[in-house]
């Protein structure tokens, strides 16, 4: 409905508005104001704009509002809307509020609103609404993320307490209460403790990696990478783990390939496939580091013979704390954070990250880096 029409609603309740005068030309003697101006700057607004009559019908409303799912139909607001609009209307008093209204699709994520009404007379209410979803998405993964890190740093605390008290008490003699130290016992807890330490050290050390890589600090300026020398380095990181399996990892591919990036980043996160792929693979198996350029490209796959990854959990294995098999990853040492550092390593690069896999036969993750730098084109 146009401005007009609003006017004249407004001035029939008793609320005298006047036209706005429009001058016959531009700033400076420029090209004459088009005459629904006001009509066309509100449409074009990003936040939506709604008016409601006394009786709750929409009497204006900009597209925006429209594809925020404010109106329904053509003379049917939101019952959310509408119950706002007549408790401010009531009150007199304008409401700012911040709600999740379910859209029409009913799988789709809630769509996240900032709320004003505003009582403009009348019995008209003005509803201003601007969509802050993803700033409401952004706060559910930090809480998630708070609530996920209390649980895993629990887990390896409480057991380190369990285990030193356990061997305390093998020290004493145990339940026996003579002095003589349990030399079995003792040994046995003191791997558990070490074990645990070191996860709760490898924990604590990825969550300062991953916090660094979505920091606001840039990426150092790219530079050319040998990834021959990234691959040789994780693969002498990784022989003491592979080697404890007998596990034989092989260097395939393309020789004298060259990335754009830090080279440590990309250590890092090749490192962190091939980890994952020598404790998800069983003894005497096989992982192969691959490379292989294209025009655009160098990508670096590494490829293992293991247990797999069942097709449900290939969308979420990059979220943090994910872990397809909890089980497994207790007793591998896993934190569930390498794969979330591993993609956040290849977007901060330009690149991404991609995986195949069959449950019983192994997984294979590339990594896709640029292969020259952006002052290249």
């Amino acid at each position: 409905m146009n401005w007009d029409r609003v006017t004249t609603l407004f001035a029939g309740k008793g609320r005298q508005i006047p036209h706005a005068r429009l001058p016959e030309a531009g700033p400076e003697g420029g090209d004459p104001m088009p005459p629904n101006l006001a009509q066309s700057s509100l449409n074009s607004l990003t936040v939506g704009v709604l008016v409601l009559d006394g009786d709750d019908h929409p009497v204006l409303a900009n597209p925006a509002a429209r594809e925020m799912g404010l109106i329904r139909s053509s003379s049917d607001a939101h019952t959310i809307v509408r119950t706002l609009a007549g408790q401010t209307r009531r009150s007199g008093v304008t409401r700012v509020v911040e709600l999740d209204i379910p859209r029409a699709n009913s799988d789709a994520e809630p769509l996240g609103v900032h709320v004003r009404a505003i009582d403009i007379g009348g019995g008209y209410v003005a509803v201003e609404a601007a969509d802050v979803t993803e700033a409401h998405r952004v706060a559910r993964v930090r809480r998630d993320f708070v609530a996920n890190v209390s649980h895993e740093l629990k887990t390896p605390v409480g057991a380190l307490q369990l285990l030193s008290e356990a061997l305390q008490d093998a020290l004493s003699g145990g339940e026996a209460g003579d002095s003589v130290p349990d030399e079995e016992a003792v040994a046995r807890f003191a791997d558990r403790i070490r074990h645990e330490s070191a996860r709760l050290s490898r924990l604590v050390s990825e969550l300062l990696e991953l916090s660094r890589l979505q920091g606001a600090d840039p990426l150092p300026e790219p530079e050319p990478c040998s990834v021959d020398r990234i691959i040789a380095e994780v693969i002498d990181r990784s022989r003491t783990a592979a080697n404890a399996k007998e596990i034989e990892i092989k260097a395939l591919g393309e020789r004298g390939l060259v990335a754009y990036g830090n080279e440590g980043q990309l250590v890092t996160a090749v490192a962190n496939l091939v980890e994952n792929a020598v404790a998800y693979s069983p003894e005497g198996t096989r992982v192969d580091v691959e490379s292989g350029a294209t025009d655009e490209a160098v990508w670096i796959a590494v490829r293992d013979e293991g247990i797999g990854i069942e097709a449900s959990d290939l969308d979420r294995i990059f979220e943090r704390f994910y872990r397809a098999d909890r089980a497994r990853s207790r007793q591998t040492g896993g934190t569930g954070l390498g794969l979330a550092i591993v993609k956040h390593i290849a977007t901060n690069h330009g690149g991404r990250v991609d995986v195949t896999s069959t449950v019983g036969r192994g997984s294979t993750f590339t990594l896709r880096l640029p292969s020259r730098s952006s002052e290249q084109g």
